[in-house]
């Protein structure tokens, strides 16, 4: 069952919240970041991408960047920035986007939840993102970023949360990308032990986005535990930030592919090869979206074809055989377009469904890509049944809008 507990945020003032805040260290380069943090010196970025206080030509990953890092947090704390609460809380932080709510509790999930498969993942992890955000979080002393963590539905956990949310916001903004976020406080005891009596009678918490993320505050906890000769499991290191909603209220959305070039094939040599697994239809010379599972959208050559996969290609009892990432992944990128890896092979590159098609189209039309592929969003059922059987989806599958924002509350291991 899961082991979650309250803990004492450090969080910004109010008034400060919104120059505080930013997006995920992973969802944009440093050059954005740069942008984005211009001369704003409360920006979260200085902390989560600190190679914007250098020179551009800084290595993001140079010892020095990782120290300036460490450095702007406590800056943070002494300047007032980010002030921790007196007491163990629990709090729910809700985002807003095209008219829909969702409410996530924000708690602190147990290391051992995660080496156990308690907390259960749907992606592999690639050692050098582990090992950057591993010394992030070593070197800091904390999750500066939580993770976001899917649950089965709860009532009662609803209950709570209807609750809380029914006083003023602590926290209450609006992004530029027109996403809405609020935050309220659950500091009443009765409720605090609720909610962590409920998620105990939860057997697994499912990592939605953030799988690196996980895994570093995870592995940092083991390490910290195993270098204290007085460790109890009770120390605060034994457990990381994690924002958990309930799953019917997430929202996955399409992940694209483009494709450099066509394996040495012309543009109708490639559509004849498709005829082989797929049916395939001209739709004309704007990108459209699938239609449903098993339908693909594919822009080439300046004209859009909707291909519906043939029923031999998937399996509907297999978790992973039925993905519309394996069977593109199969039938398409490896056995057409020679694409055998698709965490390693410099000829394709991802994009998520929040950018829309004209990208797409764009970088096809303008003869940096060969190809656009458009899937059908994976559900969230799909993704809960595959971590279910341990089974691993094929890379860069899911894309949760909206992304949490960072910096609304922050979680120290000391």
């Amino acid at each position: 069952m899961a082991t979650v507990k309250p803990f004492k945020g450090l969080r910004p003032p109010k008034n400060i919240i919104k120059e505080v805040a930013s997006r995920p260290y992973d969802v944009l380069n440093s050059l954005e970041a740069r942008l984005e943090a211009e001369d704003n010196e409360k920006s979260l970025y200085r902390i989560i991408k600190p190679e914007i206080d250098f020179e551009i030509e800084i290595d993001e990953h140079h010892p020095e960047v990782y120290e300036r890092a460490v450095k702007n947090f406590h800056k943070f704390q002494e300047r007032g920035w980010l002030v921790q609460d007196e007491q163990e809380n629990y709090y729910v932080y809700a985002q807003t986007m095209n008219g829909k709510t969702q409410y996530g509790l924000v708690v602190c999930s147990h290391v051992e939840d995660y080496m156990t498969g308690k907390i259960k993942k749907h992606e592999l992890t690639r050692k050098d993102k582990e090992e950057d955000r591993m010394l992030h979080v070593s070197m800091n002393d904390a999750n500066i970023e939580p993770v976001f963590f899917a649950y089965p539905d709860n009532n009662e956990l609803d209950i709570i949360i209807k609750r809380a949310i029914s006083s003023p916001a602590e926290y209450d903004f609006t992004t530029p990308d027109n996403v809405g976020h609020h935050f309220w406080i659950i500091d009443d005891k009765k409720d605090i032990n609720n909610i962590t009596n409920l998620f105990a009678r939860i057997p697994y918490l499912y990592i939605a986005d953030g799988h690196h993320r996980s895994a570093a505050a995870a592995l940092v906890g083991a390490e910290k535990a195993k270098k204290n000769p007085n460790h109890t499991g009770n120390e605060e290191y034994n457990y990381f930030m994690a924002v958990c909603f309930s799953a019917s209220q997430l929202n996955i959305i399409d992940y694209n592919r483009l494709v450099k070039d066509l394996n040495g094939l012309t543009p109708s040599e490639f559509l004849k090869k498709l005829e082989a697994s797929f049916i395939v239809e001209e739709k004309g010379s704007d990108i459209i979206r699938p239609t449903a599972l098993h339908n693909f959208s594919i822009y080439v050559d300046h004209k859009c074809y909707s291909i519906t996969a043939k029923e031999n290609t998937y399996n509907d009892d297999d978790p992973i055989d039925i993905l519309d990432v394996t069977i593109s992944s199969k039938y398409i990128l490896d056995d057409i377009l020679g694409i055998k890896d698709l965490r390693t092979d410099k000829r394709i590159d991802f994009v998520g469904g929040i950018r829309g098609l004209n990208e797409l189209k764009q970088r096809v039309d303008s003869g940096e890509m060969a190809l656009a592929m458009v899937l059908h969003p994976v559900t969230m059922e799909q993704l809960m049944r595959i971590s279910d059987s341990n089974n691993i989806m094929p890379p860069k599958t899911t894309w949760f809008e909206p992304k949490l924002r960072s910096g609304l509350v922050i979680h120290k291991l000391n």
